[in-house]
């Protein structure tokens, strides 16, 4: 059993504080022989005397005065740990931002197996762009986005999940169509749509610095937000693509898919990034993701 409880502490805080068992029943507003026998009764627990008595005064003795401090910081956690306790509420949600960098369907299974993991909790999902969603991780509107990288993350916490090489897609009808693979060199005297750098400042700089090195300067087309249209002027020949592997899901007549050569270097790298104040259901969330978020074939 316990040699202390905090009813005990607290009445003898108040007796050691006024040195006075009279006012000190009177703040306690008990009569002063159950004050009495209460520090008694901690003065038994403890095996030590807490206070010196005469007619005239009441002194903390060495014990006493090595247990109040204690005392204090003891009432005083226990004090601020219920007031924590009483203002924390269980959150019942769930906001959940994915990038639009690689094809959204290929999120699926992820969502719907976060919902089955968290069957008492809403989980709200927004798409949009990685740089936009660290900024809603930043202002509070998220609370974890699975971004591309490399996107500015601040000073967030960010956890890697895999990374999609990049592919070649192109016009079924395209000369270089009949090839298994295909590399920078071979689609450089072609037109090459590539995305906004406004869109993803950091991967684009990524890109064409891998592109400098391996002296690939061709005539660039501005890549449409929509991919659906970007595949459509694909199958329509208007130009050629560097697109993540999880695109492949994407079914188009006209459009087909080709592995690139310098595909890894150019790999788009998923990654988990959360506020400073985690979401209790960040790890679990880590776990779904990294267990469905695998690199495509």
């Amino acid at each position: 059993m316990s040699r202390i409880n905090t009813h005990l502490l607290h009445m003898f805080v108040v007796t050691a504080q006024a040195l006075n068992f009279r006012l000190a029943a009177e703040q306690l507003h008990i009569t002063q022989p159950p004050l009495s026998r209460a520090i008694q009764n901690l003065e038994l627990r403890l095996g030590v005397k807490l206070f010196l008595r005469d007619t005239q005064s009441v002194q903390l003795t060495s014990a006493g005065k090595l247990l109040l401090p204690r005392a204090l910081a003891i009432l005083a956690m226990l004090d601020e740990t219920e007031e924590v306790m009483a203002r924390f509420t269980e959150p019942s949600q769930l906001r959940l931002g994915l990038t639009t960098s690689v094809e959204t369907g290929s999120f699926s299974l992820l969502t719907e197996a976060v919902e089955a993991a968290l069957p008492g909790m809403s989980v709200e999902i927004s798409f949009d762009t990685s740089p936009k969603l660290v900024a809603g991780i930043k202002a509070g509107r998220l609370d974890a986005a699975v971004i591309a990288m490399p996107t500015r993350t601040f000073d967030f916490p960010v956890r890697p999940l895999g990374q999609q090489a990049m592919m070649v897609a192109l016009s079924s009808k395209h000369a270089l169509a009949q090839r298994r693979q295909l590399s920078l060199a071979d689609i450089a005297k072609y037109p090459v749509y590539c995305f906004d750098r406004a869109r993803q400042p950091a991967f684009f700089d990524y890109c064409h610095e891998v592109f400098r090195q391996h002296h690939f300067a061709p005539c660039f087309l501005l890549e449409p937000n929509d991919h659906h249209v970007l595949l459509s002027d694909i199958a329509a020949g208007k130009g050629i693509a560097l697109l993540p592997s999880s695109f492949k899901a994407l079914r188009l007549n006209g459009v087909s898919y080709r592995k690139l050569k310098e595909g890894d270097e150019l790999a788009l790298r998923l990654a988990l990034i959360t506020g400073i104040s985690a979401h209790p259901e960040t790890n679990l969330l880590f776990d779904v993701a990294k267990e469905y978020l695998h690199s495509p074939a």
